[in-house]
């Protein structure tokens, strides 16, 4: 007998699940027939997924996972990759080893610190870094020259780059040469980008809130594994 029309769960849920990438991620490998279903290659993305269902990819059996994630101030020096062929230090490097399979949520460069979170929960990937969301990200900026406030429009309008309009939702002056800014967007980066449109540059960048999450406490260098308050608070701006 065939299982009731909508029962199961979704195969880019299910995947998600497993810690393998995003839900968009995972539609992705379904389209490249890398994914099968008890042997049977899948490309169909309305494809669920029953409990006793045989689910591989790349050959691989897969199993769901109980969902874990850590937030980690990083430090200045350190990439967000798994491997570096430039032999850089990577933000694993700071971790465990047991945590290596967790992936991490959007990027900090190189020059830049603070929080950022890895996962095994796709669906955490999905909600935090999908534009429908709108999840603030909020960093304190440190300029090298002065930065005129008559300007500020700019910042909140919008400045092309390539990708497209880069703008920030707020930005708060504690200095002439030091502010907040709150993005929802996560261009490449965005925040240095946009104050070279400007003619300025920025010294210094940290991250330092993820929706309503802030660790005060996590000194540079160091991970927290997060409970579900916490993720929760991550997934939700400010009120």
């Amino acid at each position: 007998m065939s299982p009731p029309a909508g029962s199961g769960v979704r195969i880019n849920r299910f995947l998600a699940s497993c810690g393998i990438e995003s839900r968009r991620g995972c539609d992705q490998l379904v389209r490249e027939g890398r994914v099968e279903v008890n042997g049977n290659i899948i490309r169909d993305l309305a494809t669920r997924v029953q409990p006793d269902d045989h689910v591989r990819c790349d050959g691989k059996l897969l199993k769901a996972q109980t969902p874990l994630t850590v937030v980690l101030n990083k430090p200045i020096g350190y990439i967000c990759t798994h491997r570096d062929p430039e032999g850089r230090k990577t933000i694993y490097e700071l971790l465990p080893a047991k945590f290596a399979t967790l992936n991490y949520i959007g990027r900090l460069d190189q020059n830049s610190s603070g929080l950022i979170l890895l996962t095994t929960s796709g669906d955490l990937a999905e909600s935090l870094t999908h534009p429908r969301f709108h999840i603030e990200k909020e960093y304190l900026v440190h300029l090298e020259r002065p930065f005129a406030p008559e300007l500020t429009h700019h910042l909140l309008e919008g400045i092309p780059i390539m990708e497209g309009l880069a703008k920030a939702e707020s930005v708060h002056f504690e200095s002439r040469r030091k502010l907040r800014m709150v993005l929802t967007q996560g261009y490449n980066r965005q925040i240095r980008r946009m104050f070279s449109k400007l003619e300025n540059k920025v010294r210094k960048l940290e991250r330092i809130r993820i929706g309503n999450l802030t660790m005060p406490t996590l000194s540079t260098g160091e991970y927290h594994v997060m409970n579900h308050r916490e993720i929760e608070e991550a997934s939700r701006n400010p009120k």
